[in-house]
């Protein structure tokens, strides 16, 4: 080997390494990967920069800024309130099927995130017994479509970065649909392997909000139960004041009627979960200033608002602002909102008004202490804009009218014109660090490429698979991913991975698509490890999973799901 391959596999051998062994985050180690590439005149400036302009990852990027929209829907956190029984078998297949199913279509990721807090907050089972089910749910389904996970457009950008047509928008489904539902019966099986545990106890600031049931809610004539205010994600239903009268405790027959306040107690970020239940109305936006941004303030010892409620004050008219939540340090409030008498060093989440900044008399009565951002409630012209034109985005993309990546820049600028979204929230949501990850692994597969490495390797290996038939080609680079994605991330293995599978099949003269298909489905087959896959990840800090957890349950899913898949695979392309 020359000079320039030692280089390149030293470089290669040292990304792997950090991955494995040292707590960076992979965008740190792939950007320090491309700094040592073009320092070493591996890669020119200019190569790094044409991978920014690969067609997969735009369509990725583009993917995961409209999953952020499309996420502010009430459509997967109406369904989670409802989802756990009291039956759990029931609970278990409602729980799998909406995961399995929204994950096809939906950033995975975030269907867990809308998840959890229900899971956790059911009081029927243990979490812990449908936290990791949750996780695995939402990998399975992301194995059913080309957009059900970030590793599938990976690999479909290195397949065009090399010439061919990338997938189509089905390639995955019979795979991913059988591999899928037959580890979702095993997962059911195995439940009992699955430990009764705890929840973990979060950590937040209790906040104190008001919301008044309309005359037309969807919780009118329905118990606390039956409307599931028991299910909320870390908040807590703690009183309901009716025509003046306080009722508390709150008991879970308590028939919800019109004008009713509800009063919850919990962690005001997810106080969006309340903003989507038809005809609850927060305090704020009654008066009709309920924002995406809000601001944090403690009451001064000097202010002139101390002793007086809400209401008496005029909070609106003075400040330009209306009160979202109170919450006070070493005391349980109680009663409605607009008539706690406020105290000196109350905490008060506002709503503010375009004038609230000029007013000359909030330093006399605050100390601002931040700005908080909280998921505001899409009018419903917005929802069925946003929810509509999601899945005629998708079915444009499925059957090949359109090429995924064009849709969805149009469907953005919808969203941006209906105000769903902003070019400021596009800026907030931008994936750098995914960027980095993609763009590094893709200047690194160029550079192996480039120097010659893999041409070395498959040159190496050629003797080794003489008398070996394909399948046994696919069976090492599958298991090779496999053993990566538990050790690093589902999309660094699968950037790392598939230059060695294309030097093979190109080595070989095989097909290429079941040896990319091979590593995308390997890639996200992390069942074994909490650390291999963002959900994974999600859960385990949910609760208080142990590894051994995963070990125990993971390993018989892993192996049910390589098993299918590799058959598939086997006898589709006849290997």
């Amino acid at each position: 080997m020359d000079i320039n391959q030692l280089l390149v596999i030293a470089i290669f051998a040292t990304t792997l390494v950090a991955l494995i062994l040292t707590n960076k985050r992979p965008s740190s180690i792939f950007a320090g990967s491309l700094l040592a590439l073009i320092l070493c005149q591996q890669l020119s400036v200019v190569d790094v920069v044409n991978n920014f302009t690969n067609q997969g990852l735009i369509t990725l990027i583009l993917l995961l800024i409209v999953s952020t929209a499309v996420d502010k829907t009430s459509l997967v956190k109406r369904l989670g309130r409802t989802l756990i029984v009291a039956s759990f078998k029931h609970s278990f297949w409602r729980l799998f099927g909406l995961t399995f199913f929204s994950s096809a279509f939906l950033n995975n990721t975030a269907v867990v995130a809308s998840l959890i807090g229900p899971t956790k907050q059911n009081q029927y089972h243990p979490a812990s017994r449908l936290l990791i089910p949750l996780s695995y749910a939402a990998i399975l389904g992301g194995t059913v479509t080309l957009i059900g996970t970030s590793t599938n457009l990976i690999v479909d950008s290195f397949m065009r970065e090399h010439g061919h047509p990338g997938f189509n928008f089905w390639d995955f489904t019979l795979y991913g649909l059988v591999a899928g539902l037959s580890c979702g019966l095993l997962m059911f099986i195995l439940t009992p392997l699955l430990p009764v545990i705890e929840n973990k106890n979060r950590q937040y600031n209790s906040y104190f909000i008001e919301a008044k049931v309309e005359a037309d809610s969807e919780l009118v004539g329905k118990s606390v139960e039956q409307n599931h205010l028991r299910n909320l994600p870390e908040l807590f239903l703690v009183e309901v004041v009716r025509n003046g009268k306080l009722i508390s405790p709150v008991n879970p027959e308590l028939v919800i009627q019109e004008n009713d306040k509800l009063i919850f107690s919990g962690d005001i970020h997810k106080v969006d979960n309340l903003s989507h239940i038809k005809g609850l109305t927060l305090f704020a936006e009654s008066n009709g200033l309920l924002r995406e941004n809000l601001t944090e303030v403690i009451i001064s010892n000097r202010a002139q608002i101390i002793g007086k409620t809400l209401k008496s004050v005029g909070f609106r008219a003075l400040f330009d602002a209306a009160v979202v939540a109170i919450r006070r340090d070493g005391e349980t409030l109680s009663g409605k909102l607009g008539e706690i008498k406020l105290q000196s060093g109350d905490f008060l989440l506002l709503a503010t008004g375009p004038d609230f900044v000029k007013r000359q008399n909030l330093t006399k009565n605050f100390f601002i202490l931040s700005e908080k951002k909280v998921a505001t409630k899409l009018l419903n012209k917005q929802e069925w804009v946003t929810l509509g034109g999601f899945v005629i985005t998708i079915a444009l993309a499925a059957t090949s009218m359109i090429s995924l990546a064009t849709g969805l820049v149009f469907f953005l600028a919808l969203l941006v014109a209906t105000g769903v979204t902003s070019t400021n929230e596009i800026k907030r949501h931008l994936p750098l660090e995914l960027i980095i990850v993609i763009v590094g692994a893709l200047s690194l597969a160029s550079a192996l490429e480039g120097a010659g490495v893999i041409n070395s390797l498959t040159h190496l290996v050629e003797p080794l698979m003489a008398n070996s038939s394909p399948f046994m080609a696919l069976v090492m680079v599958y298991l090779t991913t496999l053993l990566l994605t538990e050790v690093v991330t589902n999309n660094a293995a699968a950037a790392l991975m598939f230059p060695f599978a294309y030097g093979l099949v190109e080595s070989l003269g095989v097909p290429l698509m079941p040896f990319a298909l091979a590593v995308a489905f390997a890639a996200s087959a992390s069942f074994i490890s909490p650390y291999g896959y963002q959900t994974n990840l999600l859960v385990f800090s949910a609760s208080n999973y142990k590894f051994k957890h995963f070990i125990k349950f993971g390993l018989p899913i892993s192996i049910c799901y390589s098993t299918i898949v590799l058959a598939l695979l086997k006898y589709t392309y006849q290997l």
